[in-house]
């Protein structure tokens, strides 16, 4: 299906919390900027995710999850994991965000895993691997840029048909693609700078801020731009 212009793309999101849906929604539109329509749709609103819903968008976008883990199962899981790998097998754009990252290799026949040792709040270096370097989205970056970072499970395995592209000194799979196939995912949100990811931390304080305080925090989380802009040139080149 040819795109349209200005394309469409179909932000798909696991968020009980609507003042953090809210927040991923608005992150996402200042990334994607005016050059795609987006719209926003959560599973929890309604589970049951159908090819009808999504084949009429340009771009699907998975979004983060403060709630979820891909390692366990939901109502919506299997609908969702049906929709993800009809998307991937028709070769059609895809963007993961940290449980997205999570959900997509668990869909295509990666490892999830849950371990404490991996875990990351707050600013991270990354460091592209060999393929990331090769990769006509990710060679833009600098070899090692800041991301931000909050997740506690990480991509232990790999599925089949999929090449690691950047890596962090915790977490070997920071990001992903799925080869000859315009499908990425990410471990880190590229969609957040330093501003809205404090305002996601305050958000999830109770779950994510473990014997400190965001304001204690907020020293240590640091401005990210040569990854924010990851997002707009991913669409750029797919759309």
């Amino acid at each position: 299906m040819p795109p349209r212009f200005p394309p469409r793309v179909l932000l798909l999101q696991v968020r009980r919390d609507t003042a953090a849906l809210e927040h991923e929604r608005v992150c996402f539109r200042q990334v994607c900027g005016d050059r795609v329509r987006l719209d926003g749709r959560n599973v929890f609103d309604a589970p049951e995710v159908s090819w009808a819903d999504v084949r009429s968008y340009d771009v699907l976008i998975l979004g983060g999850s403060g709630e979820c883990s891909a390692t366990r199962d939901y109502e919506f899981t299997p609908s969702l994991e049906m929709v993800v790998r009809r998307w991937v097998r028709e070769g059609r754009p895809f963007l993961g965000s940290c449980w997205g990252h999570h959900f997509l290799a668990r869909a295509l026949g990666g490892e999830v895993r849950t371990d404490p040792s991996t875990s990351e709040i707050g600013t991270f270096a990354v460091d592209l691997a060999p393929a990331g370097r090769r990769d006509r989205l990710f060679s833009s970056l600098p070899i090692r840029f800041l991301a931000q970072m909050g997740h506690h499970d990480c991509v232990s395995a790999l599925p089949e048909g999929v090449e690691a592209l950047a890596h962090s000194e915790r977490c070997p799979n920071q990001a992903m693609r799925v080869v000859d196939k315009p499908v990425y995912s990410t471990q880190f949100h590229s969609e957040l700078g330093r501003r809205q990811m404090l305002e996601r931390l305050k958000l999830y304080e109770d779950r994510y801020v473990e014997g400190t305080t965001v304001e204690e925090m907020a020293q240590g989380i640091r401005p990210t731009p040569a990854v924010r802009p990851l997002v707009g040139r991913f669409l750029d080149l797919y759309t």
